[in-house]
């Protein structure tokens, strides 16, 4: 037995589904970017608080105005 179809792919459908996931895509980055650009901002704004604390201050929290860098962004990399 033969199966017919009648249905003719205009190829609209592809192309609309090219363009969402484009879209969604584009997006998508955008979100990311604004999430990461987020979490800099709050740790460089952590680094300016430290920065303006005294070194007592600083020493109490186990900190030194060097390492005030590398304390905040530790868990992002190694040195």
């Amino acid at each position: 037995m033969a199966y017919h179809s009648t249905h003719i792919d205009s190829g609209l459908g592809r192309s609309l589904h090219t363009v969402f996931g484009a879209l969604r895509s584009f997006f998508a980055s955008i979100g990311t970017a604004l999430m990461v650009s987020s979490s800099y901002n709050a740790r460089a704004q952590m680094v300016q608080a430290l920065q303006a604390k005294s070194d007592a201050e600083l020493a109490a929290l186990n900190i030194k105005r060097e390492e005030i860098v590398h304390h905040v962004f530790r868990d992002l990399y190694y040195v």
